[in-house]
């Protein structure tokens, strides 16, 4: 079959590419490609993979040479390595498709330009040719569903192609100086703000994309896009009541449609109905019989209220729909209560082997067989699968731990005992919060179900708050005005830290149950200790600890929702241990008597007496049920969330020394720590 697609349109992508205008060699060897001197090219290409054999601008126009020479071995096997370094790119991923097209192989094809239309819904080479083999195929809803996009990119300003083209990319700052632009010329255009607000969530800034998003529905009230997008924001801030609203209000314009249903549902669950989502996700089941996705939120909605069995049913169910269905094998693991029979680890090694798994479901499927070995004692083996499900997670990641190292420190540089000394004064006097600080999974959902079970303290979530208020300042910064944060704390007025503090307490009422105090146990808030004393000077701060080894080996093994990118490499964690460790250290210097340092290992051994050491800080009086914090009742959404449920136990406190032969790399990291 003869290419359909020419190399311009692939061409004109690569030009805008930030990499390739740093490299004229690759600008020159485009030129050979469009001018179809595929040979020629080729040996230029050669020549830098040889020295770059990573080179993925190079990989990429290889294969498109090897494809157009109708060498499809070759360029699929470049793809392929591309594809490990970069699985997300959506080029990669259409450059597979066209190959299979070519090769006559329209099923792989269709399941290629699926997976880069994914990973960037610009692609318009991806939808076409998708709509084209779905109708071929007969395969009419697919169909349908690809022409509704390719409609939507056709009609969208080619601007606006280009912002979503370069979000898709990762490259946010060129694509909000674009959408920006646009909207300078098009100050309504309803899309752009949509865009916009996307990059802001992506950035942190939840309230400007709130804000984006609640003038684009008012404009447009029956754009479905800019619905859901604000009710994802909406939940985004946690505001969860509005959200539950706004589903309803989208549930109401369709009632039997399962898209709404379902997100109808998933309002219901965060604001703790159950059973109305519950039936929600029966009822999109009854529409789609089988489908993974809503078995496994309804098993992560008996997870969330407890109810053990049911959520095992469910990810089950979910599994025997579609065995390739990561997340569900995931969610079982992730119980941690839960033991894989011989049968679930013999059909896990099964889609291990299958070289068309996805990636997502990969990643978290290695995080499961991980799991699964660990709980036979075969810890190499577990080993081995914890590091490649890392490895598949880290090969997304842009986190640089030397970078993160310098902003640690500098919040030493810029929080001196000066200028915390002004939070005293100009800070708002509310004591309701108790900040729950320090690494993940080093006991802060055990400390917060302790204090939680006290009859004068509600427990909440992880409040996106602080670092969302750190996000807005940053972008203060960033308009060149001011300095950027935290060097912008020293330049805020009492009335400003005031008013944060005082927003603070009024953002977060909707999460508290009517008791005198309440926890917010974001763990990185350790970064932003100094932001929140001159805001809420009277807050209380407990840090929880754990033994480096136990707590950084755990937070390896955790795959996590979001976030936390430094747990994908044992260097980066440990450094991340031993940077937070000196940040605290700084902390108590400068703030001394501030923090309650709490020691896992600690807790485990006397429970009682570190019970009433937590009570006697917070200044609340003893209550037995503080004891018998498993019995408390209330939703728990961490990973800890069953181990919460169950007594205190010790065997656990050394079990990382059970891997302490591949863990060399997180002992070095940690240095003196340790």
């Amino acid at each position: 079959m003869a290419a359909t697609a020419s190399f311009s349109e692939d061409a004109v992508v690569v030009s805008r590419r930030e990499d390739a205008r740093d490299k004229p060699e690759l600008a020159s060897i485009q030129a050979k490609i469009v001018a179809k001197q595929y040979r020629e090219a080729l040996s230029d290409l050669e020549l830098i993979l040889r020295d770059e054999p990573n080179n993925t601008d190079a990989l990429y126009m290889s294969a498109v040479c090897r494809r157009y020479r109708r060498e499809f071995d070759q360029a699929l096997k470049q793809l392929k390595q591309l594809q490990a370094l970069a699985p997300e790119n959506g080029r990669a991923h259409q450059e597979e498709g066209h190959a299979y097209r070519d090769l006559g192989r329209p099923d792989q094809a269709s399941r290629a330009y699926a997976r880069a239309c994914r990973f960037n819904p610009a692609l318009v080479a991806s939808w076409r040719s998708q709509f084209d083999i779905l109708t071929r195929l007969r395969r009419h809803g697919e169909a349908a569903q690809a022409k509704a996009q390719l409609d939507y990119l056709e009609r969208l300003p080619q601007p606006l192609v280009i912002v979503l083209d370069l979000v898709s990319q990762g490259k946010l700052l060129k694509a909000e100086d674009l959408c920006r632009k646009f909207l300078r010329k098009v100050p309504h255009n309803v899309e752009a703000m949509r865009l916009l607000a996307d990059i802001g969530v992506r950035f942190g800034v939840l309230t400007d994309a709130e804000f984006l998003l609640e003038s684009a529905h008012e404009f447009e009230p029956k754009n479905v896009r800019v619905h859901m997008d604000y009710i994802q924001v909406l939940r985004k801030r946690q505001k969860f009541a509005q959200a539950l609203e706004q589903a309803g209000r989208l549930l109401e314009t369709a009632p039997d449609h399962p898209q709404f249903q379902s997100i109808y549902a998933i309002e219901c669950m965060q604001t703790g109905d159950y059973d109305t989502a519950l039936g929600l996700l029966d009822k999109v089941l009854e529409q789609i019989p089988g489908d993974p996705v809503t078995l496994t939120s309804k098993g992560h909605a008996y997870k969330t209220c407890g109810q053990y069995d049911k959520a095992v049913a469910s990810y089950r169910s979910a599994l025997a729909s579609q065995p390739l269905h990561g997340e569900a094998w995931y969610s079982l693991s992730n119980l941690k209560v839960y033991s894989f029979s011989d049968g679930e680890l013999e059909a896990m090694n099964a889609q291990a082997r299958n070289d068309d798994l996805p990636h997502a479901d990969r990643v978290h499927l290695s995080f499961a067989l991980g799991k699964a070995y660990e709980d036979r004692n075969d810890f190499e083996t577990s080993f081995d699968y914890y590091a490649q499900g890392n490895r598949l997670k880290k090969a997304l990641s842009t986190y640089d731990a030397d970078k993160m190292t310098d902003e640690l420190r500098d919040q030493q540089r810029v929080c001196t005992a000066e200028l915390l000394s002004r939070g005293e004064r100009a800070g708002h006097p509310a004591n309701d919060p108790i900040f729950v600080v320090g690494l993940p999974r080093a006991g802060s959902t055990l400390l917060e179900q302790i204090l939680s079970s006290h009859s004068r303290v509600d427990g909440t979530l992880e409040l996106p708050n602080i670092p969302s208020l750190t996000q807005q300042l940053r972008r203060r910064g960033r308009g060149g005005s001011e300095p950027d944060y935290p060097d912008i704390l020293a330049a805020l007025s009492d009335e400003e830290l005031r008013t944060f503090g005082r927003q603070f307490i009024d953002d977060t009422r909707i999460h508290r149950q009517g008791a005198p105090f309440f926890i917010d146990k974001m763990p990185n808030n350790f970064r932003h200790i100094g932001l929140i004393h001159l805001i809420l000077p009277n807050a209380k701060i407990i840090d929880a600890r754990r033994h480096p080894m136990a707590c950084c080996f755990s937070g390896y093994k955790q795959l996590f929702a979001e976030g936390q990118e430094f747990t994908y490499d044992l260097a980066d964690i440990g450094q991340y241990y031993r940077d937070y460790v000196e940040l605290m250290d700084y902390w108590d210097e400068a703030l001394p008597g501030k923090v309650l340092r709490v020691q896992y290992e600690e807790v485990v051994d006397d429970l009682e007496t570190q019970v009433r050491r937590l009570l006697d800080y917070c200044g609340l009086d003893f209550e037995p049920a503080c004891l018998s914090f498993h019995d408390t009742e209330r939703s728990v959404r961490t990973p800890s969330s069953e181990q919460v449920r169950r007594p205190i136990y010790q065997s656990g406190l050394d079990y990382w020394r059970n891997y302490e032969s591949w863990l060399d790399p997180l002992r070095k990291a940690l240095g003196e720590c340790v």
